[in-house]
């Protein structure tokens, strides 16, 4: 069962639109935009392709880190690991969802690689008003 902030972190980062994504890669850390996010199934999933280092990364070392702002005053930090998910339901929703992907990623395909959010914390930011914490 997700917590009860789930859909505030997604309407999150759908309003942010790009969100940057950090993973390690040996000893050096990788951020990158993404701007790819769907709820479903009380799960936050993310889009990538398996050939892309992100996805590399991500098999050695779960844990990342995503920041993003939805406004010039408010922005969020969300930590946790990625697991992987890629039963074709989950492909079709995503690609459903962001259409213009289809050029690029097909459901079922042996690169499509969609990935869902186990947060260990999620923090709302501002410089107005103090931090909100999420129970994700």
């Amino acid at each position: 069962m997700a917590g009860k902030d789930l859909s505030k972190l997604y309407d999150f980062l759908k309003k942010a639109g790009t969100y940057y994504l950090a993973t390690e890669d040996g000893d050096t850390p990788r951020v990158r935009p993404f701007g790819s996010a769907l709820l479903y199934e009380d799960k936050i999933y993310i889009l990538t392709a398996k050939e892309k280092d992100v996805s590399k990364q991500i098999e050695k070392n779960p844990k990342f880190e995503i920041s993003a702002m939805d406004t010039p005053a408010r922005w969020i930090r969300v930590s946790g690991e990625l697991k992987q998910d890629n039963r074709i339901e989950v492909h079709n929703a995503i690609l459903e969802e962001y259409p213009h992907l289809k050029s690029m990623y097909t459901a079922g395909d042996d690169n499509t690689n969609t990935l869902y959010l186990l947060v260990d914390r999620a923090v709302i930011y501002s410089f107005t008003e103090e931090p909100v914490v999420l129970e994700v």
